[in-house]
């Protein structure tokens, strides 16, 4: 196909899909999806053959790109490399002012060329030489883009339930005391007595913050500075709150992090192999805290050892390294990140057992009220978030240590 039929199929397939996710609204209930036949798990069969058609409708077109690219790229060349040495002119440097001979043009039409025993003797005034230290200076364009410092991506709090609250504290009723003392009795016999006890507990919301200074000549005369510096102070909150949600001391302003429950529950790797330990854990999940794992977040340096792993006569036993592989272990997904300190990983029900309260989303404003910022032409931007982490049963969860 052409580069424009397959443009013309791409916004086609792309416009269905849309349909489709619009009739299945947010909470994605495919019954609700009138444009395709058939039971929900045929519409979503048929959405994935379509996104895998537009995958490689946009390679093919991609590819119909890069061709077109290389032959302006070719053209361009042909043309430069055909233009007579005469025509080339300098800016602005007159009619009569060509590109100067090479060595080798000036050497091929000297009267001597040719002859044998006589020497060749070229007139060349270096002094008037033109080169960019003594003459024009190439005009260097800024591209527009950004090297940004390397940072770690945020993905923890994506595993985390999220829920709003208009309070300062996050209180709520934890069953501390369950006895059930329920058993078979004869007729006329004694009951056995049941016991329940529940203590309030609490988590504070806590602030997340952080503020840069600026003057108003940067924001005023470079083109989107302020959305810039907006984006990457929103950052800087939101790598902090991926940390703290995994390892927040707990401790005021700290959030408490998973890793820092009081009841967590531990597995140390002792003489097992990394993928036992996990397997461990995974099971102290199910038999103490009674819940199901999620997800396991550890160090990508820590992951390395498991991803690597061989058997004796070096098969991967996580897949060939032509393979991507699945960031998967025990069927529990895996979540690579720096926010978990090396040789500890921390798994969990985080699904049914945490939520992050969000007293109030990210908040940003600007000032020249503080300090002397006004006499001197500066501003001060502003960034701050109010949340709480909670977890409702420690025992839910637990970090494998020694890895």
């Amino acid at each position: 196909m052409s580069l424009k039929e397959l443009t013309g199929k791409l916004k086609a397939k792309g416009d269905e899909i849309s349909q489709i996710y619009t009739e299945a609204g947010e909470d994605m209930d495919m019954s609700k999806v009138k444009c395709i036949e058939g039971d929900s798990m045929a519409k979503v069969e048929y959405l994935k053959r379509l996104d895998a058609e537009v995958s490689d409708l946009k390679k093919q077109r991609n590819d119909l790109m890069e061709l077109d690219k290389g032959r302006a790229n070719a053209a361009e060349l042909n043309r430069e490399m055909n233009t007579p040495a005469q025509e080339i002119r300098f800016p602005d440097a007159g009619p009569q002012a060509v590109a100067k001979k090479s060595f080798g043009e000036m050497f091929v039409e000297h009267e001597n060329y040719g002859k044998k025993h006589v020497p060749v003797k070229l007139d060349i005034d270096m002094k008037t030489l033109f080169q960019t230290s003594a003459g024009w200076d190439p005009e260097a364009t800024r591209i527009d883009r950004t090297a940004l410092y390397p940072l770690r991506s945020l993905h923890v709090v994506d595993f985390i339930p999220q829920g709003t609250t208009d309070k300062d504290t996050i209180k709520y009723m934890k069953e501390s005391t369950f006895t059930n003392n329920s058993a078979e009795v004869a007729a006329g016999g004694t009951f056995g007595e049941a016991a329940l006890v529940y203590t309030e507990t609490s988590d504070e919301v806590e602030k997340i913050a952080v503020w840069l200074p600026v003057t108003d000549e940067q924001i005023e005369d470079v083109s989107g500075m302020a959305t810039f510096l907006n984006g990457r102070l929103t950052y800087m909150i939101e790598n902090r709150l991926d940390g703290q949600v995994a390892e927040g001391s707990g401790s005021t302003p700290n959030l408490l992090g998973t890793l820092n429950l009081s009841s967590i529950q531990t597995q140390a790797l002792s003489s097992d192999s990394k993928p036992d330990a996990m397997y461990k854990a995974f099971t102290k999940v199910r038999s103490v805290g009674f819940a199901e794992p999620s997800v396991l977040l550890i160090n990508p340096n820590d992951w390395q050892d498991i991803r690597l792993a061989t058997t004796a006569d070096g098969i991967y036993l996580f897949g060939s390294p032509s393979d991507a592989g699945t960031d998967r272990i025990w069927g529990v997904p895996v979540l690579q990140t720096t926010a978990i300190t090396a040789n500890t990983a921390i798994c969990g029900d985080f699904t049914n057992y945490s939520t992050l309260f969000m007293r109030r989303g990210i908040e940003i404003q600007i000032t020249n009220a503080h300090d002397d910022y006004f006499i001197k032409g500066k501003q001060a931007i502003r960034a701050d978030l109010r949340c709480s982490m909670v977890h409702f049963r420690d025992e839910a969860f637990c970090k494998v240590t020694g890895i």
